[in-house]
């Protein structure tokens, strides 16, 4: 199945900067067929990443030098999917593990403070003591998408998934914030992966969770607003200070302006989320 992504993106960048800019597809992803990324300073002059570096999980960072003024990055690329993975149940305890995975996974971040929310998690499903990690995770995902209201604009870059449990809305991001923290609070490892995703509308970069299982790291979208198997992954961390789709190293750079699309050859497929499914 083949996939069309990208992103337009204009900052006015106020003193010389380095931006890291995660906005290509993991390598994991798919087959790259084709893929074109043009940036420009506001005389129309190309500029080069200064480097691509690999990230964990497949992902890609372009860094990229700007000097004072208009940056504008036009991003396209076409990939071929490969078989979507297959979900295939583990032992009970399935989200049991010592690895390093794991272990990053339970931490707290900084956007997912999960010690602050443990009294609140316990209490809330308590009634989920004893389940396995992926029931766990899915009762925190459908009480998340029956609890908030979808509402962009409600909440800023530095709220954490403690505001957004108390200001009861939010956009992807606060959604997936909010699962992963009550999913370490329960003791269920959970990062955030960033994705483009086919049907979502408004389009934008979104935001699903993942959570660890004995099949692999199974994805949960609470927002439920884009099929799952449709997704493509970019970038894979503990929260959004991991996979920000443009992080400033050094310097001073404003977003002005912002693009994105995804679509997928032929008809999106229906997605029942209460189904267990991974992503590539």
């Amino acid at each position: 199945m083949l996939r069309d992504v990208g992103c337009e993106l204009v900052f006015d960048v106020s003193e010389p900067s380095l931006l890291a800019m995660q906005i290509a597809p993991a390598t994991t992803s798919g087959i790259i067929v084709e893929e074109r990324l043009e940036i420009t300073d506001g005389d129309g002059v190309a500029v080069v990443p200064s480097a691509e570096v690999a990230a964990e999980h497949g992902g890609r960072i372009h860094l990229v030098p700007a000097a004072r003024g208009i940056l504008s990055i036009n991003y396209v690329a076409a990939l071929r999917a490969t078989t979507t993975p297959v979900f295939a149940p583990g032992p009970d305890r399935d989200g049991e593990s010592a690895s390093l995975e794991a272990i990053v996974a339970l931490r707290q971040s900084r956007y997912c403070p999960s010690d602050a929310l443990v009294g609140f998690a316990t209490t809330e499903f308590a009634d989920a003591v004893g389940d396995t990690p992926g029931a766990i995770a899915l009762r925190v995902a459908s009480w998340v998408f029956e609890r908030l209201a979808y509402a962009p604009g409600s909440s800023g870059p530095l709220d954490t998934a403690v505001d957004t449990l108390v200001g009861g809305s939010g956009v992807c991001r606060d959604y997936a914030h909010l699962t992963i923290t009550l999913c370490r609070a329960l003791g269920v490892p959970a990062r955030l992966a960033a994705v483009y995703a086919p049907g979502l509308a408004p389009m934008d970069f979104h935001a699903v969770v993942e959570i660890l299982t004995a099949a692999g790291w199974q994805v949960l979208d609470p927002t439920r607003l884009a099929p799952r198997s449709a997704l493509v992954r970019i970038a894979t961390g503990r929260d959004a200070a991991d996979t920000a789709f443009a992080t400033t190293l050094r310097g001073a750079a404003e977003l002005m302006a912002s693009l994105v699309f995804a679509s997928s050859e032929g008809s999106l497929p229906a997605d029942d989320h209460a189904q267990p499914q991974l992503l590539a």
